[in-house]
């Protein structure tokens, strides 16, 4: 890619905005509520769905990556998840902005730490959209989710997520389809969650 030149993904700026979404306007009460991801309550969530971001920005431009281990995060917010999630959507965005579509090799945090351009801006986008779902089923808000982008992300899910990452806990446990399940199901499904998850 020339010096000028910025690629755009239309899928991961969609997730991106999906979290961002999902952090708009919560209140203090909101951050202690349980989430999906059964260990963690909205505040960590978010912390951890913001160490991705930008651990995948460092990645790419060898940056400095995040400040906290996104594996193991506190739950106290050191500033307002919207300042907290615009701050790691842009430093994610502006760094694949610079990857060229067809890049055969891009280094990216998840193992095996390399992976094609197209796949990994994808992974980029699965990681902050279930966070995004994660969160706005923990707070009472609608699925960010569409079928559009379940089914764009559904083969990057399947090509990322190995079992020794699932052991490791990076993933959770595949849960069986159903007979008829949508799309946004099959997704949510193969990445360890339930569809009809409440608190």
């Amino acid at each position: 890619m020339t010096e000028n030149t910025t690629t755009d993904w239309t899928v991961l700026a969609e997730a991106h905005e999906a979290l961002r979404t999902a952090v708009r306007g919560l209140g203090a009460e909101d951050l202690t509520k349980p989430t999906p991801c059964s260990e963690w309550n909205v505040a960590q969530v978010i912390q951890h769905a913001v160490g991705d971001q930008i651990a995948y920005a460092a990645f790419i431009t060898g940056g400095p990556g995040p400040e906290d281990d996104p594996f193991s995060p506190s739950g106290s917010l050191a500033e307002s998840p919207e300042a907290m999630v615009e701050r790691a959507t842009a430093a994610s965005a502006a760094a694949w902005a610079t990857v060229a579509p067809d890049a055969q090799e891009v280094a990216v945090p998840m193992p095996p730490n390399k992976m094609t351009a197209e796949i990994g801006a994808g992974a980029c986008a699965v990681d902050a959209l279930v966070h995004a779902w994660d969160i706005a089923l923990a707070t009472g808000r609608p699925s960010p989710i569409t079928p559009e982008l379940a089914r764009t992300l559904l083969p990057v899910a399947h090509a990322i997520v190995i079992e020794p990452l699932r052991q490791y806990g990076a993933f959770a446990q595949p849960i069986e389809d159903a007979p008829g399940d949508t799309d946004v199901a099959a997704l949510l499904h193969f990445l360890g969650r339930n569809p009809s998850w409440s608190a």
